[in-house]
C-alpha cells in the first residue's frame, strides 16, 4: 500500500473538484435545498487566519454532509473588500486600493482552495465591483425614496487618524474599531438610516428564527426597547417646554431637577435669557473632547453648570426646578434631556448631594438621606399626590393616563439604538448615488445611471477638514440635475464598508442577473438562508444592519421572505498558546499555511474542529495538531485491515451504529470535537480488533468526509468503491442497533447500588441473580438474608429487596 502523502493527495482532489466543478450548486427547483453560508471575508494583506479556518469549516462540515443526504447545496464565499483598512495601507504604499484589492484577493482564494473548501466559486462576489456595488447605490436609492434615508447636521464620532467618521458601533469605549485612536465629538451633514423605524419588526424577527440566545440577546440589548411617557416639562415665563422620556413615571412628583445635553439647541434659541452664557459655553468646549465613552460610561465624577435664567415646572406637583446643563446626557438619546429623580436614582442622588439639589422621597422604604432607595419595582408610593398608597405598576398606569388627559405627556416606547450614522468621508466605499441641486434640492441618481462609479484618481488621501478626496474632482462633482437639468453636484461621501455586506447573501442566489438583485424565482428556491455561521462580534452590527435592509426589501416586494436568517451560529476565538488573543505584537499568532504545508489542510480542518467545545474559545496546542495528523495516518492504515466481507460483521454491528449515530447528531448539534472523538474511539476499536469490512470502512469514512475530505476522497478511490465519495449517500443508523448487546448493569441491594455486573442485555432474571451472585461485593449483602422481591427491567435496572 502507497504510503500517506497530504501534499499530494490534497493537491490532486483539489484540481480534480476545481476542473469537475464538484461544487457548483444549480439552479434545480425540483431537488431539496440547502443555503449554508459564511461571513465574507476582509481581504486583507496578511490573508487567512486560524480564526477564518474554525468559522468557515464547520459549515463546511455541514454542507458537504447536506450533499451527502441529496441536498442541492448552495454554499458561496465572496469578499467584502472596500473598508479602511485597504486604504490606509493604500495611502502607506502609494498602490492604489483596486491593485491592492485585487492581489490580497488572489492570496485569499489560493489560501481557501489550499484548505479544500467546497465553494461555489463560480458565485462569487467583490463588493467593490460596480456589477456589485450598482445593487448597493439601487437600495440606497430604495431607501432614500421611501424617506429612510437622510442628511442632518449632528454630533458625530469623528476619528482624527483615519479622518473619518464613525458609527456608534464603530467607536464603542471611545476609540476607533480600525485603528484604536481615541474618538472626538465633531458637528458635520451626515448621512442617516432610519434603523430606529424597524426597531419593533427587527425586535419581533427575533422570535420566527432560531438563532442562539446568546446571539437575541445581544440584538435585543443592542436595540434597547423599553416603554414608558414622554413628558412635558414647561419653562417658566417662557412658551416653550422640555420633552422628557421616562420609563419610571410614577417617580414625577419626586422630580427636583432637571438635566440637558451641552448640544441642546434650547441653550442658543434663549441665550439672551440665560446669564451666565459664558460659563455654559466654556463648558460646552471640553465636553466637546471628550468621547461619547467618556461622558457616559466613565461618568464618576459628575459635572455641570446650573442655567441661571431658565426654571422648569414640575408638570404634576406644579413646583419650580432647576434646568441644569451637564455631558452625562446626550443629544443622541432620547430627548437630549432627562428628568432626576434623585430620591429614587444612584446617578441623580450623586449629582444633587453634590450641587446641594433637595431629595424627595416618593417611594417609601430606604433611608434617602445616606443614598437613594433603587428596590422599587413593588414599592408603594409616597408624596406623591393622586399616586398616594400605590404600588409601583399601578401607579405607571394611573400617571400616564392623567397625562394623557391633562395634554402634559403621552405613552411612548423608546429605543437605545440611534439612527444609523452611514457615510464616509473617503475615496474607498460606494459613491452615494445622490445629486445636490440648488433648484430641487436633494435627488436620487437615475437608476438607469447605476453605478455611480469611483473616478480613477492618484491622490486619495483624506483631507484635514473631514470631507471625501472625492470633494476635490471638479469633473466628477459637477454635473447636470436629473430632475431640472441645471448646474449640480454629486454626493462626495461614500458609504461604510456594511452597505456591501447587508445583502450580499441575497447577490449569491442569481451573481449574473443585470435586471435586478435576484430573479423571483430563485429567491423563491434558494431563502431563506438556512444556515448562517459567523463571529460574535458582528452580531451587534452586520446581523442587525443586514436583517435591517432585508426587511426593509420584503416590506417594498423586492424579497419574499421576512428574515434573512433561519438559522445563525457563532463560533468562539482561537486564543495562542499563551491563552491570549492572537496578535503579533505578541508573537503568539498561528499561520495556517504553516500547518497545511507541514501536515496537510485535513489534519489543520480535523484539528480546528476537534480544538473544544465549538462555541467557546479555545486555546491552540501544537501536541494536539500534531495528535490529529496521528489519527489521520492511523485512518489511512485501515486499508491495511480490510477483509473481504462486504456487510458490517457481527461484532461490529453496534460499533457502527453507534459511530454513525454519534457522528451525524453532534455535527448538526455543532459538537464538532465530540464527533471526531467519536470517530477516534471508533479508529481505536478497529484496530484492537485487527479487521475492518469493505463496508465498514465504506460508511466510516463517508463520516469523516467533511471534516477530512482528501484523505478520505483518496481511501475510497484505493478502494474501488462506486464513483467519487462525494456522490456518496450518508449512512443511516438503526436506534435499536446503537444498544449493545453486552452491557454493565448496576445492581442494587435495598435501592442501594452495591456493584455493577457484566451481561448480555436482554438476559432474564434468573441469570441476572445468578451472575450477580458472582460478585463478591454484592452476595455479601445477600448471604443469610431471604430475597423478598425483584425489580428487573433487562439492561436498564435490577434491584432485590431482602430482609
Amino acid at each position: 500500500m502507497k504510503t500517506y502523502n497530504p501534499q499530494v493527495i490534497e493537491k490532486k482532489w483539489q484540481e480534480i473538484w476545481d476542473k469537475n466543478e464538484t461544487f457548483k450548486a444549480k439552479d434545480n427547483k425540483e431537488q431539496k435545498k440547502f443555503y449554508g453560508l459564511v461571513e465574507f471575508p476582509y481581504p486583507s494583506g496578511v490573508g487567512l487566519h486560524v480564526g477564518h479556518i474554525r468559522a468557515y469549516t464547520s459549515l463546511e462540515v455541514i454542507s458537504r454532509k447536506r450533499r451527502l443526504e441529496g441536498y442541492n447545496v448552495l454554499f458561496p464565499i465572496g469578499w467584502d473588500a472596500f473598508g479602511l483598512p485597504t486604504e490606509n495601507y493604500a495611502i502607506q504604499t502609494g498602490i492604489h486600493p483596486r491593485e491592492v484589492t485585487d492581489r490580497n484577493i488572489k492570496v485569499f482564494t489560493q489560501q481557501l482552495k489550499t484548505a479544500g473548501y467546497s465553494f461555489d466559486w463560480s458565485r462569487t462576489v467583490d463588493t467593490t465591483n460596480p456589477d456589485y456595488f450598482k445593487w448597493t447605490q439601487w437600495i440606497f436609492v430604495q431607501l432614500f425614496k421611501h424617506g429612510l434615508a437622510y442628511k442632518d447636521k449632528t454630533y458625530v464620532n469623528f476619528c482624527n487618524s483615519c479622518k473619518v467618521v464613525l458609527a456608534n458601533e464603530e467607536s464603542q469605549n471611545g476609540v476607533c474599531d480600525r485603528c484604536g485612536s481615541d474618538v472626538i465629538q465633531l458637528e458635520k451633514d451626515v448621512w442617516f438610516l432610519k434603523i430606529r423605524e424597524y426597531a419593533d419588526k427587527l425586535l419581533d424577527g427575533l422570535n420566527e428564527v432560531d438563532f442562539l440566545p446568546r446571539i437575541k440577546l445581544e440584538q435585543e440589548n443592542w436595540i434597547g426597547r423599553s416603554y414608558g411617557a414622554e413628558v412635558d416639562f414647561k419653562i417658566k415665563d417662557i412658551d416653550e417646554s422640555l420633552r422628557v422620556f421616562t420609563t419610571r413615571p410614577d417617580t414625577l412628583y419626586g422630580v427636583t431637577f432637571m438635566v440637558i445635553a451641552p448640544e441642546h439647541p434650547l441653550l442658543n434659541k434663549y441665550a439672551s435669557k440665560i446669564t451666565n452664557m459664558d460659563e455654559i459655553h466654556e463648558y460646552q468646549e471640553e465636553s466637546k473632547k471628550k468621547t461619547e465613552f467618556e461622558r457616559v460610561q466613565l461618568a464618576k465624577d459628575k459635572t455641570g453648570v446650573e442655567i441661571k435664567g431658565l426654571t422648569a415646572i414640575n408638570p404634576v406637583s406644579g413646583e419650580k426646578i432647576p434646568v441644569w446643563v451637564a455631558d452625562y446626557v446626550m443629544m443622541g438619546y432620547g430627548t437630549g434631556a432627562i428628568m432626576a429623580v434623585p430620591g429614587h436614582d444612584t446617578r441623580d442622588w450623586e449629582f444633587a448631594k453634590k450641587f446641594n439639589i433637595p431629595i424627595v422621597e416618593v417611594i417609601a422604604g430606604g433611608n434617602i438621606e445616606e443614598e437613594a432607595f433603587t428596590d422599587v419595582e413593588d414599592g408603594v408610593m409616597v408624596n406623591s399626590g393622586v399616586l398616594n398608597g400605590l404600588r409601583v405598576k399601578d401607579a405607571i398606569d394611573k400617571i400616564i393616563e392623567y397625562l394623557k388627559e391633562k395634554n402634559l405627556g403621552e405613552r411612548k416606547t423608546n429605543y437605545k439604538m440611534k439612527d444609523w450614522a452611514f457615510n464616509r468621508q473617503r475615496y474607498w466605499g460606494e459613491p452615494i448615488p445622490i445629486i445636490h441641486c440648488h433648484k430641487c434640492g436633494m435627488v436620487p441618481v437615475p437608476e438607469e445611471q447605476l453605478p455611480v462609479k469611483l473616478p480613477d484618481v492618484e491622490n486619495y488621501q483624506p483631507t484635514e477638514t473631514g470631507e471625501s478626496p472625492l470633494a476635490n474632482i471638479e469633473e466628477w462633482v459637477n454635473v447636470k440635475c436629473p430632475v431640472c437639468g441645471e448646474d449640480a453636484k454629486r454626493e462626495t461621501d461614500t458609504m461604510p464598508q456594511w452597505a456591501g455586506s447587508s445583502w450580499y447573501f441575497l447577490r449569491y442566489m442569481d451573481t449574473q442577473n443585470n435586471e435586478a438583485i435576484a430573479s423571483k424565482d430563485n429567491f423563491d428556491y434558494w431563502g431563506p438562508i438556512d444556515w448562517y455561521n459567523g463571529g460574535m462580534e458582528h452580531v451587534t452590527r452586520h446581523l442587525i444592519y443586514s436583517r435591517f435592509w432585508h426587511r426593509f426589501l420584503y416590506d417594498i416586494g423586492v424579497v419574499p421572505f421576512k428574515e434573512p436568517y433561519a438559522k445563525r451560529t457563532a463560533q468562539g476565538l482561537i486564543l495562542g498558546s499563551d491563552g491570549e488573543k492572537m496578535s503579533k505584537s505578541r508573537g503568539n499568532v498561528v499561520n495556517p499555511n504553516e500547518i497545511v504545508d507541514e501536515m496537510g489542510a485535513d489534519t489543520l480542518r480535523t484539528y480546528t474542529m476537534f480544538i473544544g467545545d465549538y462555541e467557546k474559545y479555545a486555546i491552540w496546542s501544537d501536541s494536539s495538531v500534531k495528535g490529529c495528523k496521528r489519527f489521520l495516518d492511523r485512518v489511512w492504515k485501515l486499508q491495511e485491515l480490510v477483509t473481504d466481507e462486504t456487510s458490517y460483521s457481527k461484532k461490529h454491528v453496534t460499533l457502527m451504529h453507534k459511530t454513525i449515530k454519534k457522528v451525524s447528531e453532534d455535527f448538526e448539534s455543532m459538537k464538532f470535537n465530540t464527533a471526531i472523538a467519536a470517530m477516534m474511539s471508533f479508529v481505536n476499536e478497529i484496530n484492537s480488533d485487527n479487521y475492518i469490512t469493505k463496508d465498514e470502512l465504506k460508511d466510516f469514512i463517508i463520516l469523516l468526509n467533511p471534516v477530512a475530505p482528501h484523505i478520505t476522497e483518496e481511501i475510497w478511490e484505493n478502494q474501488g468503491f462506486n464513483g467519487m465519495l462525494n456522490e456518496a449517500n450518508w449512512p443511516n443508523w438503526d436506534e435499536e442497533k446503537t444498544v449493545d448487546d453486552v452491557i454493565e448493569l448496576p445492581v442494587q441491594v435495598n435501592g442501594k447500588v452495591r456493584g455493577k455486573i457484566v451481561l448480555s442485555r436482554d438476559v432474564d432474571v434468573n441469570t441476572a441473580r445468578q451472575i450477580a451472585k458472582k460478585d463478591e461485593n454484592i452476595n455479601k449483602y445477600l448471604e443469610g438474608k431471604t430475597i423478598i422481591k425483584e425489580i428487573y427491567v433487562p439492561g436498564k435496572i435490577f434491584n432485590i429487596v431482602v430482609k
